[in-house]
């Protein structure tokens, strides 16, 4: 919903925290977790399944790519005042 526009990050979680009772939000967590730690699950679980599902959405790539970290670098998906 967030690469095409259609949403921003706050929108996407704020909808999954509202609407689906999750403590988190979905790009909050991968924040938490780091992009670039999505981006590599993302592609062992392509690899070994081969079903593009599974494989890591473009924007996750171009991010890991972009230094884009989430809370280890201070910005990702949303962005952080403190860096952990």
């Amino acid at each position: 919903m967030e690469e095409p526009g259609f949403a921003s990050p706050a929108d996407v979680d704020a909808g999954m925290e509202l609407g689906c009772a999750h403590p988190m939000g979905p790009l909050k967590l991968a924040d938490l977790i780091g992009p670039d730690t999505v981006a590599s699950i993302a592609e062992s679980l392509y690899d070994e399944f081969k079903e593009p599902l599974f494989a890591p959405p473009p924007l996750l790539r171009r991010m890991v790519q972009a230094g884009l970290l989430g809370r280890k670098t201070g910005r990702g998906f949303h962005t952080y005042d403190q860096v952990l």
